[in-house]
Parts: C-alpha cells; structure tokens; sequence
C-alpha cells in the first residue's frame, strides 16, 4: 500500500530580499558578479521553527551533502516531525538512520525544551537577535552557530553573519583572497559593506560554494 506524501508547509522568501540583493550589488564587487548568476533564487522558510532547529544539529561539522541524506532517513521514521513524536522514537532507530549518539541527545532535549515550554516562541519575532541566540544557547547542541542559522533560516533576520560557518569563511577566501587563509577579522572586514544585509550575501557566499540552495 503506497504511503500518503506528507504535506510540506509552503515557502515563504523575505520582503527584503530584492531590496539586499540591489545594495549588495552597488557595494560590493564580489556580489555584482555573484548575485545575477542565481536569477530568482533565494532564501525561503516553510516556517516550523522545530524543525529547523533539528536540520541544524543534523547538519553540524558535516557536509551539505551527507546532512541532506541523514535528514532525509532521520524524517521518515516518524509520521510529521513533531517534538512529541521524536520523544516517542526509539534510539536505535535514530542511530541506524545515521546520527551519532551525541546528535541523538541533542535532538531529544530539543524535543523537550519544545513539548515542556521552556522556550519564548511566540515572543520570537519581536526579539532582538542577541536574546534569541540567548535563549537558543541554553539548549543541549545548540551553539551560537546553529542560533543563526535559524535566526536566517527561520525568522529570516536579514543582518546575521555566522563567522563560525565554515563556507562562509571558505567562501570568503575564496571569493575576496584568491583562496588564502581567512580570518574572522578579514571576513568581518569584507562584510562591512555587506551590512545591513550580511544574512543575504552569505546566502550567495554558500551559493558560490555549492548551487544547490541551502535549506533548514
């Protein structure tokens, strides 16, 4: 008997999007050649705030790539990905879909600070970054790194620059230092002209990376 497809909640792409894409193009040179080779891609969200949080633990310190093929095993186990329904799953089960013991952890305190209430959710979108990342940090596996990823994957904020992430700091080197050796004050430096919209030119910086669009 074939499987009902489950329903995926519908993108959503920031207001701001052309508005970044035009002042990155005057400001920086980099930007000029990079952002009209994407045509109308750009970043979207379907908007569930948990998963997101738990593509992002999936994804640390692996590829896009081997991330992608983890989260596709790891989705299927159960029925929607809801905080109560990973609390209902079983260990192993979660280990043979590819995660590591301490991923497995991460995820279910995830889950539980999600089903007990602990966190602000719907006070979010009117918090300022730096609380955000406050609050996310808080959670077991949630760095500062994956707290942006979902402030630029979720909420969308368009001035977050994630020095941790290592593509950024490739694709910087890459990109502006003829692949010499980046450091986080060179990168911090070539994304002074980037501001306010340094969350939109390092979506283009991955981009550059590997063309296939990143998604939380």
């Amino acid at each position: 008997m074939a499987t009902a497809k489950k329903p995926e909640l519908q993108p959503v792409t920031p207001h701001f999007w052309e508005d970044a894409c035009k002042h990155l193009v005057k400001k920086d040179r980099v930007m000029k050649r990079l952002i009209p080779q994407f045509g109308d891609a750009c970043l979207q969200t379907r908007g569930d705030a948990f998963v997101t949080l738990a593509r992002s633990i999936v994804g640390q310190q692996i590829s896009v790539k081997a991330a992608q093929t983890v989260w596709d095993r790891f989705a299927m186990l159960p029925r929607k990905i809801t905080p109560a329904n990973v609390l209902k799953l079983k260990v192993d089960d979660m280990r043979a879909a590819g995660l590591s013991a301490r991923k497995v952890e991460y995820l279910v305190d995830l889950a539980l600070h999600f089903d007990n209430g602990a966190l602000h959710i719907k006070t979010w979108e009117t918090m300022g970054d730096e609380d955000i990342i406050s609050e996310l940090v808080s959670i077991r596996g949630i760095g500062r790194w994956t707290a942006e990823m979902f402030l630029i994957f979720h909420l969308m904020r368009p001035n977050v620059l994630p020095l941790d992430d290592v593509g950024l700091i490739n694709g910087i080197s890459s990109n502006y230092f003829s692949g010499e050796v980046v450091s986080r004050s060179d990168a911090r430096e070539v994304a002074a002209a980037w501001a306010p919209y340094c969350s939109v030119a390092t979506w283009y910086i991955w981009r550059s990376l590997d063309p296939l669009p990143v998604e939380y």
